[in-house]
């Protein structure tokens, strides 16, 4: 039969496509990795790689297929590891955090020191990145949670709502719109929008927003973080859409920029957490988020908590 090794070291190499990588992200040596993969092919009769003289390798169809699947093996062995470590142990041990960028460095400064001091015991691995590479990270088991904008669409996963905050129109200061306490749909239309680069989950929203108050969506200068667009803002290049944790974390020290809120339906996002829906943790995740809830509620009371 088949061994999880040989399995772990197949993935792998779907995901590197290259033997020394993939050698290296097993912490193997690639001779190592190769005997082991060709005793996997002469174990399911098959060929599972192409070969060449040339470092890049390519799966075969079937080997693909049998990537794919070896995926899900390994993931389903990594909550059954995890359900024999937790089952006697409530909201303890690690848990591995997927977060945005546009969201986790402004709101885990908020809940982790309180959450450290309830449960000592528990620790949390963050990790940041784009939501395409997290959702992907969450569903092959390298994650456990994400913290994410919802909703999520993706089948094999489920999420809780945590809270909803308002998206401010962050402009410069010195900006005509600047003197007004609340912003009309109506002033926004012709004007320049600064957003982050495609692929952000903001970008989207932001553009759709564009389209909505008949403003100028930017394409020539486009932002790789919430701070290079409000630095950007700052030097008059546009306007901004930012979200209220960020806002009330940044902005107050940037005298370069002003922030006001909408006028009437301010448009927002909706934060939550996710999981594996058929992950051995499920109940400790929904405790965690009503723990995250009362948390926001004392420290964050400009964000609408969701029950």
């Amino acid at each position: 039969m088949p061994t999880l090794k040989q399995f772990r070291y197949l993935v792998a190499l779907e995901s590197t496509l290259h033997f020394r990588r993939a050698a290296e992200k097993c912490h193997v040596s690639q001779p190592t990795l190769s005997g082991q993969l060709q005793e996997l092919e002469h174990r399911l009769g098959v060929q599972l790689i192409e070969r060449s003289r040339r470092s890049q390798v390519v799966l075969t169809p079937i080997g693909l297929e049998i990537a794919e699947r070896a995926r899900i093996v390994l993931r389903d062995v990594r909550d059954i590891v995890n359900l024999g470590k937790h089952g006697q142990q409530w909201l303890a041990g690690t848990i591995k955090l997927g977060a945005l960028p546009t969201l986790g460095p402004y709101l885990l400064p908020h809940v982790l020191p309180e959450l450290h001091r309830s449960h000592p015991n528990l620790k949390l691995y963050v990790r940041e990145g784009t939501p395409t590479r997290l959702i992907h990270e969450l569903e092959d088991g390298e994650l456990d949670l994400l913290l994410f904008p919802l909703p999520i669409k993706e089948a094999d996963l489920t999420s809780v709502r945590l809270f909803r905050e308002q998206l401010w129109v962050v402009m410069p200061s010195e900006h005509p719109l600047a003197a007004k306490q609340q912003i009309d749909r109506a002033d926004l239309s012709g004007e320049t929008v600064l957003a982050l680069e495609p692929g952000h989950r903001l970008y989207e929203q932001v553009a759709d927003l564009c389209h909505e108050f008949g403003a100028e969506l930017s394409h020539d200068f486009e932002g790789t973080s919430l701070d290079t667009l409000r630095l950007m803002v700052g030097m008059g290049m546009g306007l901004s859409f930012m979200p209220t944790i960020y806002v009330l974390s940044e902005t107050p020290k940037d005298p370069l920029v002003a922030v006001r809120p909408m006028r009437s339906k301010p448009p927002t996002r909706m934060v939550g957490l996710a999981w594996r829906r058929h992950s051995a943790r499920s109940e400790e995740y929904q405790e965690l988020a009503g723990l995250l809830r009362n948390i926001l509620r004392s420290r964050l009371p400009d964000v609408a908590t969701i029950d």
